[in-house]
């Protein structure tokens, strides 16, 4: 690189993923935490010492403007890295509920969908449209996302989320009539981007700006055939802290 004229090394970036994207608390598996806790202490010393060699080896042919590494799971223990300049916080920002089986941290969510209810087939049961908005990784119970507002709906297990209809089941789904919204939290960030050309955002209850999403830059066929764009929502201070305009 350092040969090429047009090209110059400014920065390296290094994502401990198994650290940063892994949750050590996960529900219902206490062992596999324990498990996972013990990896991410032994992964984290050898991390430490292979980037820092990195750094050293790096420097001596060029000078380097920044170090980054780290993510939502790790900013701590990243940060505490002497060779490590700045830490990256990605999809955490939003507080998804990937993020609620971690044990360094505990955050608030700041980043909503809705889905309207479509029909009332029975006493107990809601049925919204779409939602099979899936996070990536294995496909178990923790990449759906999980109705939160109002509080007391579960999913169909026979189903779960649909990417046409998504039944909700509980108390709450007799307060709730067709044209209500229940809203969700994601799992981590990409489905809202992925699936949502804009997103909201809210202070306290006013719509004080929207923002595109990397998808809504650009017109998709599926916003022609909806004849509109769909959109989320996320808190203001979420949103400053990705440095958009508000």
């Amino acid at each position: 690189m350092l040969k090429r004229p047009n090209l110059r090394l400014v920065g390296l970036m290094a994502y401990e993923s198994q650290i940063a994207g892994v949750g050590d608390t996960p529900p219902g598996k206490p062992a596999m935490g324990r498990v996972i806790r013990a990896m991410q202490r032994r992964s984290r010393m050898e991390l430490a010492r292979r980037r820092a060699a990195i750094v050293r080896a790096v420097t001596e042919l060029t000078d380097l403007e920044f170090v980054n590494g780290g993510g939502t799971g790790s900013v701590e223990k990243t940060a505490a890295e002497r060779a490590v300049t700045e830490v990256a916080a990605g999809s955490g920002l939003y507080q998804p509920h990937l993020f609620d089986y971690y044990s360094n941290f505990t955050g608030r969510p700041a980043a909503l969908f809705a889905l309207p209810v479509a029909r009332r087939p029975a006493p107990g049961v809601a049925t919204c449209l779409g939602g099979g908005y899936l996070a990536s990784g294995p496909a178990d119970a923790i990449r759906l996302p999980q109705p939160y507002l109002p509080t007391g709906l579960a999913y169909d297990p026979r189903e779960g989320a649909g990417e046409v209809q998504t039944p909700l089941l509980g108390h709450a789904a007799d307060l709730l009539e067709v044209g209500d919204r229940v809203w969700f939290r994601h799992t981590k960030a990409g489905e809202l981007c992925e699936r949502f050309a804009e997103l909201h955002l809210l202070e306290g209850e006013h719509l004080v700006g929207t923002v595109p999403t990397y998808r809504g830059k650009g017109e998709r066929s599926s916003d022609r055939r909806r004849g509109g764009r769909n959109g989320a929502t996320m808190t203001v201070p979420a949103a400053q802290r990705l440095g958009w305009p508000v």
